[in-house]
């Protein structure tokens, strides 16, 4: 991200904000405010909730997926119960602020599992990563062997979240 307010996209995708919502009604809503909450249900149970048939609420769904509003279904997993329980939130800026420096940060991000989330942000930092290891040891390990190892680092800060207060993926519609 350039400093000083001008904006440098590193990637070549379309902002999100450049792309047109998706007209969506209130049973399309209701529609996903059930699947937020359970993935797993079933076509018809999601009918019998929304009151019409199951061909509607199956075509309503695979609208929605065709054109983007679902974007995947997935399974939320307990760190601690896997051996990832210590979650670092990592800031990072750029020496150089160029697509190239920036694609070759992406292309080196998405390679390491530890990071679960990466964002291009706006500010003092160029990007935000949520990273979740073991513990202390292995986020160490992470950060000399790797996060530190990417060409064009300028400015890293590491804070690790002590308690999670609020966490959800639910978006209120």
């Amino acid at each position: 991200m350039a400093k000083g307010g001008s904006v440098e996209r590193f990637s070549e995708e379309a902002p999100e904000s450049a792309v047109a919502p998706v007209t969506l009604d209130a049973r399309d809503l209701h529609i996903l405010r059930l699947l937020q909450g359970n993935a797993r249900m079933t076509v018809r149970e999601i009918a019998a909730q929304v009151h019409l048939s199951t061909t509607p609420v199956h075509e309503r769904i695979k609208r929605m997926e065709d054109t983007g509003v679902i974007r995947q279904y997935v399974t939320l997993v307990d760190q601690a119960k896997v051996k990832k329980g210590l979650m670092v939130i990592c800031y990072v800026s750029l020496k150089q602020h160029n697509k190239t420096s920036g694609a070759k940060f992406i292309a080196a991000i998405e390679l390491m599992n530890e990071v679960i989330e990466c964002y291009n942000i706006s500010g003092e930092f160029d990007f935000m990563l949520k990273v979740a290891v073991e513990n202390m040891e292995a986020y160490y390990q992470f950060h000399v062997h790797k996060l530190s190892e990417i060409e064009d680092i300028g400015h890293l800060q590491s804070v690790f979240v002590m308690g999670v207060i609020k966490q959800t993926h639910q978006l209120v519609f």
